[in-house]
């Protein structure tokens, strides 16, 4: 969502790190946020999805940085 200050920062971290990146705005598109819950048992956005399947929900920048790296 555009007010969410964790999934800016975390679009400028991916980004930075040179990685693809597919953002889904859980106001543009509400059902994503099923989808957001399904994947991560939680409502907390943003959940950070990573091709091998892992993900992460509300990333610090350490944590996004590690887990970019290892994929």
């Amino acid at each position: 969502a555009a007010w969410c200050s964790g999934g800016r920062r975390s679009k400028a971290r991916r980004e930075a790190g040179g990685g693809e990146d597919d953002d889904v705005d859980l106001e543009l598109v509400p059902e994503a946020a099923d989808v957001a819950k399904s994947i991560s048992g939680r409502t907390n956005i943003p959940v950070v999805v990573f091709p091998n399947g892992s993900h992460l929900v509300e990333p610090s920048d350490t944590q996004l940085r590690e887990a970019l790296a290892a994929v």
